[in-house]
């Protein structure tokens, strides 16, 4: 397979994770800014997931140009990442329909932690294909830094969903904040190279 393959079908998932997570926005059947005020924890949820997908696309896309072959354990690393990914848009609806309980912030928080360790492991195994003196290789490895304090901050989120589901959240923007804009530190080792 080539690169261009796993990218189309990477990026039709994610669109479709978005397109999912959209129809799940239900139109009130009045026409009052209380109808709209209801449907607040929906739509608040919506949009967490929203730029969660986007900065996993943005990151993901930036992540594919680093590849320089497709071998096996790289698409079972991106369909892992994908599968995770997949089951955003029933974590989204149910903490939204909830109002942020604190077992449905928590199962959020379970999840964004799988998708984070996902996106680590399909990091590693391209990492893996490239030269031990690549440029690239050792900016994937300052990059991986980025990852595990992903992965530590879905795992505080855990436990803080039951204290006040807030600091889940805040813990969740945090990390989004250190990965909304791709890693420039890729981009400069791909000119090197």
């Amino acid at each position: 397979m080539n690169k261009t393959r796993l990218e189309a079908f990477s990026d039709g998932v994610l669109a479709i994770i978005i397109t999912i997570m959209v129809l799940e926005l239900k139109v009130p059947h009045n026409a009052s800014w209380e109808a709209l005020k209801e449907l607040a924890p929906v739509f608040l949820s919506y949009i967490m997931s929203f730029i969660f997908i986007g900065i996993y696309w943005g990151n993901h896309h930036h992540l594919l140009h680093t590849v320089k072959k497709v071998n096996g354990g790289i698409i079972w690393s991106n369909l892992n990442l994908l599968f995770w990914l997949s089951l955003i848009p029933f974590a989204t609806a149910w903490m939204g329909e909830n109002h942020f309980a604190a077992f449905t912030v928590a199962t959020y928080a379970i999840l964004l932690l799988l998708c984070g360790a996902a996106f680590t492991i399909l990091q590693k195994r391209i990492e893996h294909t490239l030269d031990n003196d690549s440029h690239v290789r050792h900016a994937l490895q300052r990059v991986a830094v980025k990852g595990y304090f992903s992965v530590i901050g879905y795992a505080a989120a855990i436990p803080f969903a039951y204290v006040n589901p807030v600091i889940s959240g805040s813990l969740f923007m945090l990390v989004a904040v250190m990965w909304i804009i791709p890693d420039k530190r890729i981009e400069k080792a791909l000119q090197h190279e």
